[in-house]
């Protein structure tokens, strides 16, 4: 009964370890995506930035075309 039972051990313990063994291999590594940003999004922050520079000037600079009375801060 000993040799039956250890037969039965070794067959379901071989069988675990071939699905396991097919499970991981089954589970390769997808290939990275491909890059979304072609540098395009990154020069139009930069537009935006220099724009909202130049806004931010125009404005305290204008007052002081516009009048002489007006105080800086």
């Amino acid at each position: 009964m000993a040799s039956r039972n250890s037969v039965t051990g070794f067959v379901l313990f071989s069988f675990v370890f071939a699905v396991i063994l097919s499970l991981a291999g089954a589970q390769s590594l997808a290939p990275a995506p491909a890059p979304t940003s072609d540098g395009t999004s990154i020069d139009q922050g930069i537009a935006y930035l220099l724009m909202v520079v130049a806004l931010v000037l125009t404005y305290l600079i204008h007052p002081l075309d516009a009048s002489s009375s007006y105080s800086f801060f």
